[in-house]
């Protein structure tokens, strides 16, 4: 079977597990909060559940090691995502709600981490590296997908109830649709001493916390801030979709930067910096604010993903699943971190600004560690460092 409609089932797969499985409880929020379901503090802590499934799912995935592991986390987490979203019809309240959550959390890490282990380096040994690139894009689609059916779901009167089965049956449409056509696992496994450099891992590890802190207040609450800006108008049912298309069209446009590790730091301590930026404008507290919010979180969002994926390639072109699911499991802590410091903003403050102002300073933070820090050298270049001793090999390009 073609690579290329392998990588492309990659990217519907995440379009899926990540724009729905993960992302759906953005455009519920104002529904569950307006039905009562919930209060902004229990939505806190039902997003904090999310992320420490996504964190759990993210440690097993680094356990995963042999064919048949790799193959039931993929294709359990693809299930999952579709059967815990339907089941979420039958949903009502703070409990039913955060085990939904916490069990999509865990789905959409197994889902993640295995697709982008096997989709990235297929695309790699095809020469097409950019194909790679832009399986990122699906879960900025996918966002796109959630919010246009909101809109639609709200226009109609509808419930979340009803949204949430709409959410389901179109995964489950989705699935089926890409299930013959995923890349399947080798029975190879790296050994763990391949891995490449442990301080260059730990480097990425730290940026990858501060960016899944910094992002995910704003992406967890921006239907809501939207919500409360426009008092329920549909206009802020647009929020959220134009989220999503800037996401994916931000991973188009930094898949055509020049493919060298220098290029790539420069790229993603800009995209760290402008979501910062965005995350601030937040604070404006009108709608300018969350428009800019929207366009400067939502274009660098995935783009960011894309390039810490591309960082690591440079750094750990072995035992990529391994490191994979390690950087996934720091962008899970992060990301638990943000829904539990918005519950603590909102119950001390009574609203987001503290939890806003932390993650801006996040971002900023994440930006500032790649200041000046050279490309760390590459696990497959010893004969290099052997022929230099005492100094560092540059790694080559980004493939």
């Amino acid at each position: 079977m073609s690579p290329r409609i392998r990588l492309l089932a990659s990217f519907i797969a995440l379009m899926m597990a990540m724009g729905i499985g993960r992302f759906a409880l953005t455009p519920q929020m104002p529904h569950l909060l307006s039905e009562g379901q919930i209060d902004l503090t229990g939505a806190g802590l039902i997003a904090a559940a999310n992320y420490l499934g996504y964190f759990v799912g993210a440690v097993d995935s680094i356990f995963a090691r042999s064919h048949h592991h790799v193959r039931g986390r993929l294709y359990g987490g693809l299930w999952l995502c579709v059967l815990l979203t339907l089941a979420s019809y039958w949903a009502h309240g703070f409990w039913p709600h955060l085990l939904l959550r916490f069990g999509t959390g865990v789905a959409s890490a197994w889902a993640l981490v295995m697709i982008t282990s096997l989709s990235q380096p297929l695309a790699v040994s095809i020469g097409r590296p950019r194909l790679g690139a832009l399986v990122f894009a699906g879960p900025g689609l996918g966002i796109l997908l959630t919010g246009l059916l909101a809109l639609g779901s709200n226009l109609l009167g509808q419930n979340s109830a009803t949204l949430w089965l709409v959410y389901g049956i179109v995964a489950l449409v989705m699935l089926l649709m890409v299930l013959p056509f995923l890349p399947q696992p080798t029975l190879t496994v790296p050994h763990a001493s391949q891995a490449g450099s442990n301080e260059s891992i730990a480097h990425l590890c730290w940026i990858y916390f501060l960016y899944g802190l910094g992002y995910i207040i704003p992406a967890t609450f921006l239907s809501q801030m939207a919500s409360a800006q426009f008092k329920g108008a549909w206009q802020a049912d647009l929020f959220w979709p134009c989220f999503g298309l800037a996401a994916a069209l931000g991973v188009v446009v930094a898949s055509l930067r020049r493919k060298d590790p220098h290029t790539t730091r420069r790229w993603l301590m800009t995209t760290l910096w402008l979501q910062a930026v965005g995350v601030f404008a937040c604070l404006l507290g009108n709608g300018w604010g969350l428009a800019l919010g929207v366009l400067l979180c939502g274009a660098p969002f995935l783009a960011c993903m894309q390039l810490v994926m591309a960082r690591l390639r440079d750094v750990a072109p072995h035992g990529y699943q391994r490191s994979t699911g390690l950087l996934t499991a720091s962008f899970a802590i992060g990301q638990l971190s943000g829904p539990l410091l918005a519950s603590a903003s909102s119950h001390l403050s009574g609203g987001l600004q503290p939890a806003l102002i932390v993650a801006g300073c996040g971002l900023v933070l994440a930006g500032a560690v790649l200041v000046n820090r050279q490309p760390a050298a590459r696990a497959d270049a010893p004969a290099r460092a052997e022929r230099a001793p005492g100094k560092t090999a540059l790694p080559g390009n980004t493939r």
